[in-house]
């Protein structure tokens, strides 16, 4: 992961990627493919269901729709038509407030209002630069980067169209997306079923 794994001199579309093996994973970004193999590891999935629990458990109910990867975002540019979309990605968590992004029932066309990826070895480049630029070009209000190799969350937040300076938090802090001030979620609990840090390495 991190490197381009397909290769098309003039970029491929939604078209193409409909057309790829079922059984493989891959994201788009600006015409160029990701794969993102090999499966995420145990940790990594520790820590997106319980995320993802915090976070569903709080919307039930309510108008704004948590999806978990796999989950297809499409992320048009301004009046490209669907099959020509050329960035396509599966964020670990995907908060969708605008019904009308749902209509196909193929994932999300447009923008997410919030994101969370959880980082590993194998994408924080691609996560922290390739993923940030491309979240803050398209307009996603926060962008949430959980770090598991130091039990961390970094939070980027929309002002006048760019990310602000990040915000970090710790294992003794609390953290809650800016437009829903009342989901609390306490940092150390995202890494409850992981071993404990090896604080002498």
């Amino acid at each position: 992961m991190g490197l381009p794994q397909r290769h098309h001199a003039t970029g491929f579309t939604y078209a193409d990627y409909l057309t790829w093996p079922k059984g493989e994973r891959w994201e788009l970004v600006d015409g160029q493919a990701y794969a993102m193999s090999p499966a995420p590891s145990n940790f990594h999935q520790l820590i997106v269901g319980e995320l993802f629990s915090k976070v569903h458990s709080y919307f039930r109910g309510k108008p704004c729709r948590p999806f978990v990867a796999p989950f297809d975002v499409r992320l048009p540019d301004k009046g490209t038509a669907n099959h020509e979309v050329d960035t396509v990605v599966q964020p670990d968590i995907s908060l969708v407030c605008d019904p009308d992004k749902l209509k196909d029932n193929h994932g999300c066309l447009g923008a997410p209002d919030w994101v969370i990826e959880v980082v590993s070895p194998g994408t924080a480049v691609y996560d922290q630069r390739i993923k940030r630029a491309l979240y803050e070009r398209h307009g996603v209000a926060e962008y949430w980067l959980v770090h598991p190799g130091d039990r961390s969350v970094t939070i980027y937040r929309l002002e006048n169209k760019l990310y602000g300076k990040p915000l970090v938090f710790g294992v003794g802090d609390e953290c809650s997306p800016l437009a829903f001030p009342e989901l609390v979620i306490a940092v150390a609990d995202l890494f409850v079923d992981l071993p404990p840090l090896d604080v002498s390495a």
